[in-house]
């Protein structure tokens, strides 16, 4: 994992760097598009304000539980014992980009939805509040986590998710071997450079025209970065978005030629 510092230099590139978060000067209608239309989409949705009010009882909430990781650990605890307002505040993604996510599944409309990494179960939450009609997998390796984020997609009346536990590196393929077909992923488990890639070219076995992959903390650590580049630079994907904190590809043949943008968000 990258130090602060070298993590704050390198945003400040990106923000310098990326283009426009408005789409001024983006010639590509499909990239044009998806700035206007789901990137900028200011409309508070309904589910919005009963998923933050639980993501702000997770943050106060001190009790102890204890944890398996199997991923590279957390930002912030070093222990297995941990309270549940430590993990909620070290691994759930930002309402910003828990969003963006729930946008993201409401323009494009995926049927068939996993996620790797489920946590204390906010972001999953968005995955399956934007499109109720569509199947949500999420897997987490902890039991314990686990438990407590059934409980919350319960408390929100979700009924289109199923999680998984275990270790991804055994439940995905176990799960991918009946089902031929993934139209939106959100890796989210694991952030080192082999389980990565792995669970990249995993998909890469059932992901179709229309597809989106989205992996988090892509500028996480050089491990991270490295296999962002490698994704993203695939012959298989015609166009990655890099919005610094999440990374985005798209395997649509109808792009004439291969592109790779960074975006101001």
């Amino acid at each position: 994992m990258y130090g602060p510092l070298t993590l704050a230099f390198k945003y400040l590139r990106y923000l310098f760097t990326a283009a426009n978060g408005k789409g001024h000067g983006v010639h590509s209608p499909f990239v044009f598009e998806f700035i206007t239309r789901v990137l900028n989409d200011k409309r508070h949705f309904y589910a919005f304000d009963a998923i933050e009010k639980l993501r702000t009882q997770l943050l106060s909430n001190h009790n102890s539980i204890t944890i398996q990781d199997f991923g590279a650990g957390s930002r912030v605890a070093k222990t297995n014992t941990r309270k549940i307002s430590e993990v909620a505040k070290g691994s759930l993604k930002p309402a910003k980009y828990s969003q963006l996510l729930f946008r993201m599944i409401d323009y494009y409309a995926p049927k068939q939805i996993i996620e790797l990494g489920t946590s204390l179960g906010i972001t999953t939450s968005y995955l399956a509040s934007a499109k109720t009609d569509a199947q949500v997998t999420t897997f987490e390796g902890s039991a314990t986590i686990a438990q407590i984020a059934r409980q919350n997609h319960g408390l929100l009346g979700l009924t289109n998710i199923s999680l998984l536990e275990g270790n991804f590196d055994e439940e995905l393929p176990k799960w991918l071997l009946n089902h031929k077909k993934v139209d939106f992923a959100f890796i989210d488990g694991n952030h080192l450079y082999k389980p990565t890639l792995a669970y990249f070219e995993a998909l890469l076995e059932v992901v179709e025209d229309h597809s989106i992959l989205v992996f988090d903390d892509i500028h996480w650590s050089r491990e991270m970065e490295q296999a962002w580049n490698e994704i993203s630079g695939h012959k298989a994907v015609t166009l990655s978005i890099d919005l610094f904190f999440i990374g985005i590809v798209f395997f649509r043949k109808e792009f004439a030629q291969k592109q790779q943008v960074s975006i101001r968000f």
